[in-house]
């Protein structure tokens, strides 16, 4: 996990695991899987030099070679921005759904909603996911409170590149995990 991811997990009172959730045990540490990860021997997609797994996130941050050919993928599946702004839907400032005040970012708005409307129990329409290419803007959410906690923990932008085509990505890593075995 990077940095940041990490920092959520370990922001609960109880400390949660990054994958399934669950509360963390402290002091226990997973050493045979550290071990594995200390054996394992894998090759940067860059440059081809053999390392162990363990070595291989360094190595990726530093090697120019590893860099470009996570650039190529990205090109590979991007499209020219569309032009036209009028339709493009705002995914950065958002209306508290409670009290219609407006213009919270993600983060503002679940700080918003937890401190102010934590005990609402009205559904409401998450703007956030009606913002999303996929979201509805009609889906009345049964504990936004909740759906808040559990989805909008990161911010969509970090993962999701909105002007690529869902096809031409899905084929380009396809394409790429064929080439890197």
């Amino acid at each position: 996990f990077c940095t940041p991811c990490l920092q959520e997990c370990l922001k609960p009172k109880k400390p949660v695991c990054g994958v399934c959730r669950s509360t963390l045990s402290p002091g226990s540490r997973a050493l045979d899987l550290e071990k594995q990860i200390e054996m394992t021997e894998t090759t940067c997609n860059g440059c081809n030099k053999k390392m162990s797994l363990s070595k291989m996130r360094s190595h990726a941050a530093s090697c120019p070679k590893y860099q470009n050919y996570i650039m190529e993928g990205v090109k590979a599946v991007t499209k020219e921005p569309l032009h036209n702004t009028r339709n493009f839907p705002n995914r950065f400032t958002f209306p508290c759904p409670y009290c219609s005040e407006k213009n919270f970012d993600q983060e503002g708005l679940v700080e918003h909603c937890k401190t102010l409307h934590s005990m609402d129990a009205k559904q409401v329409v998450c703007p956030i996911c009606a913002s999303m290419p996929w979201g509805d803007p009609n889906y009345r959410s049964a504990n936004f409170m909740e759906h808040l906690q559990r989805r909008h923990r990161f911010s969509y932008d970090t993962f999701v590149d909105y002007d690529a085509d869902e096809d031409d990505m899905m084929a380009q890593v396809l394409m790429r995990s064929l080439r890197d075995k």
